[in-house]
C-alpha cells in the first residue's frame, strides 16, 4: 500500500478539527504546560518556507507535552493592526479590515490576487493550535480591553517606596493634605508644593501636574518622525535613518505624545532578568537597552551668564580631568546659551542631528563630529572656563542631555578633543600616555585631583560625592539609557486611545464606554491641515452626559468635546496577548484571574531575536504593571525563550554580458567580460537542479523574450547564492506548494532536520526529497504485509529490537528536553534502518516507534496508530518509558595483550568470572603462537577492560 500522504494528512486535520483535538481545558487535575508562538502578521504575501520553523518546534514541543501527560495550552492568533495593512489601505482604498480579513482567511482581493489565507496554511501544516482561542489585535471584542489596560495606566503612578503602581486618586489625597515634597514617586521633573498650594489650584493646573505622575502621560517628546508613513515609529522600526517599512526617511521631531513611563520598571526590569530562562544574548541586548548607570548629576554654571547645565556622569571621580563639556544638540538649553555667531552653526548642526536615529547616534562610536556654542562652564572644582560643544553622541533623553567631557579617561571624549584640539589633563594614573589614548579603566589611584590626590577611584567617587552634595551643586544618582516608551501613532489602523479632551487636558473614558471603535474615513491619510487620519472622521466627539460618539458640529466644549486623534502602536495589542489566550471569550473581563493563575507564565516562548528590545521588553512591563493591581500572579511572562534563526533562501542569478541582452551560462564566465547578475525567478529552474528552463525565462519579463543565451553543452545554467528569503529575490519557497508535492510531515521533519533551531540554515529542496524518501520507508515498515499491506506481529521481541527502540527513546527524550530537535531526525532515520534490516515488524516495538515520531510527522503516526487498532487519538498516548536495562550489552569483547600488546579480541559473557575468562583466553586457537612455547609469568585479568599476559 502506497503512502498516500496528501489523502492521509486531509483525513486528519479533518478528524482533529472535528473531534477538537487540541482545544485546552480550563478545568483538569492535569498539570499545566503553556506554548506559545510570537504573534504572527497576517501579510497579504502569506507564509514563506521560513515563516513555520519556530511553529513548527514549538508544535513538536507542545504534542510532546501531551503525551507526557500535561493539559498543553498551544494557541494562535494575530497581530492584525499595523502600519502594512494600512499603506495598502492608502494605496488601494479598501479598509485595512477588509484586506486583513482576506490575508487571515484567505479569498481574492481587490487586485484580483489569490490569497491562500493565513489560518488555511497554517492548518495544511498540521500544527496542533487550540483554534478555539484565536484571538486578533483588531477585533473590537479584543482591543476593548487594550484600551482598558491603558486607562489602568492613565489612572496610576508609581511608587517608588514600595515598587508598584498605585491608583492616581491615592496622589490626590495625598496631595490635599501634605503637597508632594515627601512623595517618592517615578515622575517627570516638577516643582514643589504644599497642601495649601494644591487646594488652591484650579482643576486643570491640578491635572496637568498629575499628568507629571501617570503611567500613561501625554508630553512633549523628541520622536522619530517618518513624513512619509505621517506617524511616528518607535526606536526599533527604524534602521539606518529609514522606516523599516517601506525605508522612507525619519527625522527626530519634537511633538506633543503619548508615552508610557516604562522607565518606573527599570530596576524590576532589570533584576527580573535573573529568573527567567531566556538566551544570554537577548538578556545582554534588554541590560545594555535599559542602560543602568550609577553617577552624579552635577551643576554647571554657565560663564556671564545665570544659566546653570545639569550634567550626569558615571566617573564623579574625574571632575578634575573634565576639559570641556558636551550637550545634546535637542537639549532645550542649546539655544539659549550659543553666541550670535556660532548660532548659525549650531542650528545646521542640530538639523543633521534630527536625520538620525537615537540607536544609530549610540551605535556610531566611531564618528567624530560636533559644534561649539560659543559658551563656557566653570568646572566648579577647577573654576577653569571649559568650552560647550553640541554632539549627536549625547541624547537628551538619558541622563541630563549633557556631559562633563573627560578626554584622558574616556575613549569617545579623548577622540573628540584630538580632533577638535582641546586640553587632556591626566587625573587617574594607569601608565599609559593619555596624550596619545584613554586610559578608561575604573582601577587606578587619583592624581592631578586636590582634595581626592591619592585616593583609588573608588574612595574618589564616595568622597566627591560627598563633597558635591556638602557644596549644594549636585547628588548621587543612578540613571538609566531607557527611555519613556513613545505610545501615540498617527495612523488611522490601530486602537484608538480612549481619551477626549476637555480645555487641551486629557481625561479618560469611562469604562462602560469601551470599546471606543474606530470611525470610518473617507481616506486613510492624513488631514490637509497635518491632523492623523482620525481627523478626517465625521463623528470622532465625546458627549459626556450620554456617554456616547457624536459628531463633530456637536463639539460645545460644555458636555462634548474632542476625541484623542492619535492611535495606540503596533505593540500594545501584543503586549497582553499571552494573558488574553487563557479567556479569549470573556466579555466581564481582560481574563478570568483564576484562569491566568492556572496558566501562567508561558513555559516554553518561540520567536524571532530582532524583538528583543521592542515587544519583549513592553509585555515584561506590562504584565508587571499588571500583577501590582493582582489581575496575574507572576512577575514575568515568559519563562524560557528560544529564539529561533532563519530559513536562507537559493537565489538564482543569470548574468547579462554588460551594454548587450545577450546572457552567459554561469560556468562559462570566464570567457566573458564584464557582466551583471540578475535575479530570476527559482520556480524557472528545472527540477532540483541549476538548469533554466529558457522557453520559461522568455515568457516571464519581457526583457528575456528576445535575448541570446550562450549555452554549455546545450544547457544554460545559473548561479546560486544561499540569501535571506525575499519575494524581491525571488526565491520565495511557498509551504503550500512543497506540502502539496512532499506533505505537511515531510516539510515539519525537514526544516527541523535543517539544524540546531536557533541557527541560520539554508533551504535546499533536494534535501527534502531525501527526508520524504525516509517517510516513505517508515510507511513501508508497517506494510511488510502481501502485497505491501499493512502488518504487525504479536510476537515477544528480541532484545535486539527492544535495544534498538530503548536506544531511541532514550535520544528522542534527550533531545526533546534540550530543544535538539535536528538530531533526533537522524535517530528516527536509524532506527528505522536497523528495524528494516533486521524484519522487524513486532507490535511491541512499533507502537512505541509511533508514538515517538508522532510530534515530529503527527499525520503519518495518527494513520498508522489507527492502523494498529486503536480508536482514539495518538496525541495522548503515554510517552515510551526508557529501560535502561535493554542496552547493557550481555557479551564485551576482551582486547588480549602479550606483554601490552594487543594481538585479538575474544567475546565473553558479561557474566563471566576472571577465572572462565582466563581459561578461554589459554584455549583460544591464536594464544600459541604468542606464547611461543613460554609459560605465562602472569595473567591479568580485569573484568569488562582487558585481558594482559605477561611472559
Amino acid at each position: 500500500m502506497q503512502y498516500n500522504f496528501q489523502e492521509i494528512e486531509k483525513k486528519w486535520q479533518k478528524k482533529w478539527k472535528e473531534q477538537q483535538t487540541f482545544a485546552a481545558s480550563n478545568h483538569t487535575d492535569k498539570s499545566k504546560f503553556y506554548v506559545l508562538d510570537m504573534f504572527p502578521y497576517p501579510s497579504g504575501a502569506g507564509l514563506h518556507v521560513g515563516h513555520p520553523l519556530g511553529y513548527i518546534a514549538s508544535d513538536i514541543y507542545a504534542r510532546f507535552k501531551r503525551h507526557q501527560g500535561f493539559n498543553v495550552l498551544h494557541p494562535i492568533g494575530y497581530d492584525s493592526f499595523g502600519l502594512p495593512a494600512e499603506q495598502y489601505a492608502i494605496q488601494t482604498g479598501q479598509h485595512p479590515a477588509i484586506t486583513t480579513e482576506v490575508n487571515i482567511n484567505g479569498g481574492i482581493d481587490n487586485k484580483d490576487n489569490v490569497i491562500a489565507g493565513y489560518n488555511n496554511q497554517l492548518k495544511k501544516l498540521g500544527f496542533s493550535f487550540d483554534w478555539n482561542r484565536e484571538v486578533r489585535t483588531s477585533d473590537p471584542d479584543y482591543y476593548k480591553w487594550t484600551q482598558w489596560i491603558f486607562i489602568q495606566l492613565f489612572n496610576s503612578y508609581y511608587n517608588t517606596s514600595s515598587q508598584e503602581a498605585r491608583p492616581i486618586t491615592e496622589l490626590v489625597d495625598i496631595f490635599s493634605k501634605e503637597g508632594n515634597a515627601k512623595i517618592n514617586a517615578c515622575t517627570s521633573p516638577i516643582e514643589i508644593f504644599s497642601a495649601e498650594d494644591w487646594n488652591r489650584f484650579s482643576d486643570k493646573k491640578k491635572q496637568h501636574i498629575l499628568l507629571n505622575y501617570r503611567l500613561a502621560y501625554r508630553a512633549e517628546t523628541t520622536v522619530n518622525w517618518c513624513p512619509a508613513l505621517g506617524t511616528v515609529l518607535a526606536n526599533d522600526e527604524v534602521v539606518n535613518g529609514v522606516s523599516e517599512r517601506g525605508g522612507f526617511p525619519v527625522y527626530q521631531k519634537s511633538m506633543m505624545q503619548w508615552s508610557m513611563r516604562i522607565t518606573a520598571y527599570a530596576e524590576r526590569l532589570l533584576s527580573g532578568l535573573e529568573t527567567i530562562d531566556w538566551s544570554e544574548s537577548i538578556k545582554e541586548s534588554q541590560r545594555n537597552w535599559i542602560g543602568k548607570s550609577l553617577g552624579a548629576e552635577i551643576n554647571f554654571a554657565v560663564a556671564d551668564s545665570e544659566t546653570t547645565v545639569t550634567i550626569f556622569t558615571t566617573r564623579p571621580d574625574t571632575i578634575f580631568g573634565a576639559t570641556y563639556m558636551v550637550m545634546a544638540p535637542e537639549h532645550p538649553l542649546v539655544d539659549q546659551i550659543t553666541t550670535g555667531t556660532y548660532y548659525e552653526a549650531v542650528n545646521q548642526y542640530k538639523d543633521q542631528s534630527t536625520k538620525r536615529s537615537e540607536r544609530e547616534r549610540i551605535a556610531d562610536a566611531k564618528t567624530v563630529s560636533g559644534q561649539f556654542t560659543g559658551a563656557y562652564a566653570i568646572n566648579p572644582f577647577t573654576y577653569k572656563k571649559i568650552p560647550i560643544y553640541i554632539a549627536d553622541y549625547v541624547l537628551y533623553g538619558y541622563g541630563t542631555g549633557a556631559i562633563m567631557a573627560v578626554p584622558a579617561h574616556d575613549e569617545r571624549d579623548h577622540r573628540f578633543a584630538k580632533h577638535f584640539g582641546l586640553p587632556i589633563v591626566e587625573v587617574i594614573k594607569g601608565g599609559t600616555d593619555v596624550q596619545e589614548e584613554a586610559f578608561s579603566s575604573k582601577e587606578g589611584i587619583c592624581i592631578n585631583s586636590q582634595i581626592l590626590d591619592g585616593l583609588t577611584v573608588k574612595d574618589a567617587q564616595a568622597k566627591i560625592i560627598a563633597e558635591i552634595e556638602k557644596m549644594k551643586i549636585g547628588h548621587g544618582t543612578t540613571n538609566y539609557r531607557l527611555r519613556d516608551a513613545v505610545f501615540s501613532r498617527q495612523r488611522y489602523w490601530g486602537e484608538p486611545i480612549p481619551i477626549y479632551y476637555k480645555n487641551d487636558i486629557p481625561y479618560a473614558l469611562p469604562e462602560s464606554a469601551l470599546p471606543l471603535l474606530l470611525p470610518e474615513v473617507e481616506k486613510y491619510l492624513p488631514t490637509e491641515d497635518g491632523d492623523p487620519p482620525l481627523g478626517r472622521a465625521a463623528q470622532w466627539a465625546w458627549d459626556t452626559e450620554n456617554e456616547q460618539v457624536v459628531s463633530n458640529d456637536r463639539i460645545n466644549h460644555t458636555t462634548i468635546f474632542p476625541l484623542d486623534l492619535n492611535t495606540m502602536p503596533g505593540w500594545a495589542g501584543s503586549s497582553w496577548y499571552f494573558l488574553r489566550y487563557t479567556d479569549p471569550t470573556n466579555h466581564s473581563c481582560f481574563a478570568d484571574t483564576k484562569k491566568i493563575n492556572y496558566w501562567e507564565n508561558v513555559d516554553l516562548y518561540i520567536g524571532g531575536s530582532e524583538h528583543a528590545t521592542g515587544h519583549l521588553l513592553y509585555s515584561r512591563f506590562w504584565n508587571k504593571f499588571l500583577k501590582d493591581y493582582g489581575y496575574c500572579a507572576q512577575e514575568e511572562p515568559f519563562q524560557k525563550l528560544i529564539n529561533q534563526g532563519m530559513i536562507l533562501g537559493q537565489s538564482a542569478y543569470i548574468y547579462r554580458i554588460n551594454g548587450t541582452n545577450n546572457f552567459i551560462s554561469y560556468n562559462l564566465l570566464h570567457e566573458a567580460q564584464d557582466t551583471t547578475p540578475l535575479h530570476i525567478d527559482v520556480k524557472l529552474l528545472k527540477g532540483t537542479t541549476d538548469e533554466v528552463d529558457l522557453e520559461k525565462l522568455r515568457n516571464w519579463r519581457d526583457e528575456f523574450k528576445n535575448a541570446e543565451f550562450i549555452l554549455e553543452e546545450g544547457k544554460f545554467i545559473c548561479g546560486r547564492e544561499v540569501e535571506k528569503m525575499s519575494k524581491s529575490y525571488y526565491n520565495v519557497i511557498n509551504p503550500d506548494d512543497v506540502c502539496d508535492e512532499y506533505g505537511a510531515d515531510s516539510l515539519r521533519m525537514y526544516e527541523m532536520f535543517l539544524g540546531p533551531i536557533e541557527q541560520a540554515k539554508p533551504w535546499n529542496t533536494q534535501g527534502l526529497s531525501g527526508v520524504h524518501g525516509f517517510l516513505k520507508k517508515f510507511w513501508k515498515l508497517y506494510h511488510s504485509g502481501e502485497g505491501e499491506t499493512f502488518f504487525v506481529s504479536d510476537e515477544k521481541p528480541t532484545k535486539e529490537e527492544q535495544k534498538i527502540i530503548h536506544q531511541l527513546i532514550k535520544k528522542v527524550k534527550e533531545d526533546l528536553d534540550n530543544f535538539s530537535f535536528n538530531t533526533s531526525i537522524s535517530s528516527f532515520m536509524i532506527a528505522t534502518n536497523d528495524l528494516v534490516k533486521i524484519k522487524c515488524y513486532k507490535r511491541e516495538i512499533l507502537e512505541s516507534l509511533c508514538i515517538l515520531i508522532s510530534p515530529y510527522a503527527p499525520h503519518i503516526a495518527e494513520e498508522l496508530w489507527e492502523k494498529l487498532g486503536y480508536e482514539n487519538s495518538i496525541e495522548f498516548q503515554a510517552f515510551p518509558e526508557f529501560n535502561a536495562e535493554y542496552l547493557v550489552s550481555e557479551i564485551h569483547e576482551y582486547p588480549v595483550s602479550f606483554n601490552g600488546k594487543v594481538r585479538f579480541k575474544i567475546e565473553m559473557p558479561i557474566s563471566a568470572t576472571p577465572k572462565e575468562i582466563e581459561e578461554a583466553v589459554m584455549a583460544h586457537e591464536k594464544t600459541p603462537n604468542y606464547l611461543d612455547g613460554k609459560q605465562p609469568k602472569k595473567i591479568i585479568v580485569v573484568p569488562k577492560r582487558i585481558v594482559n599476559i605477561v611472559l
